[in-house]
């Protein structure tokens, strides 16, 4: 293949090449402008300080419908951080199920066998593009899931699967699902995410969403272990109901609250979270019609009803790339996605760094229609170019 016979380069460009999935791009319109009246300077402890962290707090829940009697605060470390609270708080008194289907599952599969080193436990495990078989679920038991596998592209398209009435809590990351996707709250117990995803907000600061069975677990339980300070959601043998007005367990970014704030009203705007499930639903819409018409290219979710429309994950299947051993591979994706970021097309695009070998384009509703549609062809470009070198 000689470079003649590539076809003419692009001229059109995304208006916005971020399509990292985390952080991933900010809402349509951003400008730093939206910072202005930011309380920097000021205590998050202050009067201000702690309506705008309510206002988060107020207008997330209104969002998302969280349930009445649910408990929402912000807490330290992202949806990590927030993860880890409550593993570490709340697993240990019976036994566990994990579903592991991508790179942060397998961390939580990592928390509770090496870390917590829980006895009796029940890895559900499927490969990158499938979903576990959630008929193995043990309802008596902890089940620990992730909603949407943000490496692998895979997500539950409902909440049939669970049940009315189940004796174990259900805890549920739902990082890159929530704001994007329906959640069945009435079945779950713990609900975690962050703002850097589908509202494009900025890192460190996670969400943590209590249900009534929850906080009576963390109450009625003795505590099972030691746990630092930014895990410690009790305050004798209660749960601090002030973390969950607005007072946070360490210092937050002012910063961070305003863009998530700005990030919140812009969700408004659109319909809430009607309006961003159109917008990111249409964004997989669009990347479908490309990749069923191009050769090179396929879904790592090999099936439809359990795909991504937030990360969306894709493998290279042209059989020169395939032919190619590990090393090689790897050089042709880093050059291919160098060229789009040479070009200012697309930055961070590559799979993760623990997942198979892609390319994975966020398609939460941050990311316009125009620019996924803009996107596609220098796609199909740099990799004509990266294989006519051969």
């Amino acid at each position: 293949m000689s470079r003649l016979s590539i076809s003419p380069k692009p001229q059109k460009k995304p208006e916005n090449p971020c399509f990292s999935s985390g952080p991933c791009a900010k809402r349509p319109g951003w400008n730093i402008n939206v910072l202005q009246n930011a309380l920097v300077g000021r205590s998050h402890r202050s009067m201000e300080g702690r309506a705008r962290l309510h206002d988060v707090i107020h207008r997330s829940a209104e969002i998302l419908d969280v349930p009445e009697g649910w408990k929402l605060g912000i807490v330290p470390a992202s949806d990590t951080g927030a993860v880890e609270m409550v593993l570490w708080a709340l697993l240990g008194s019976r036994p566990v199920d994990v579903l592991s289907y991508d790179s942060f599952s397998a961390e939580w599969v990592t928390d509770v066998v090496e870390q917590l080193k829980l006895s009796n436990i029940n890895i559900i495990y499927a490969e990158y593009g499938e979903l576990p078989n959630l008929d193995e679920i043990q309802w008596d038991n902890d089940v620990v899931m992730v909603w949407n596998g943000t490496t692998s592209g895979v997500k539950i398209p409902n909440g049939d699967f669970i049940p009315d009435h189940h004796d174990g809590l259900v805890i549920c990351d739902a990082t890159s699902a929530v704001f994007s996707m329906d959640l069945p709250w009435s079945k779950l117990d713990v609900v975690t995410w962050s703002w850097q995803k589908v509202l494009g907000g900025e890192a460190a600061h996670g969400m943590l969403a209590l249900s009534p069975r929850a906080v009576r677990r963390l109450e009625k339980t003795k505590q099972l272990r030691p746990l630092p300070k930014i895990f410690r959601v009790l305050k004798q043998g209660k749960l601090n109901e002030k973390i969950f007005e607005g007072d946070t367990i360490n210092t937050p970014s002012m910063l961070c609250v305003e863009d998530a704030l700005d990030g919140l009203r812009w969700a408004q705007s659109v319909g809430g979270l009607a309006g961003l499930k159109r917008l990111s639903e249409n964004n997989l819409r669009i990347v479908s019609q490309w990749v069923a018409k191009t050769a090179w290219i396929e879904f790592l979710a090999k099936d439809e009803k359990y795909r991504s429309h937030t990360s969306i994950c894709l493998k290279i299947v042209d059989p020169w790339f395939v032919a190619l051993d590990n090393k090689s591979q790897k050089t042709v994706l880093s050059k291919l996605t160098g060229l789009l970021a040479e070009e200012q097309v697309a930055y961070d695009i590559a799979s993760y760094r623990d997942a198979p070998l892609g390319l994975r384009l966020w398609g939460g509703a941050t990311v316009t229609a125009a620019s996924m549609e803009a996107l596609l062809p220098w796609l199909d470009w740099a990799f004509a170019m990266v294989k006519a070198d051969g």
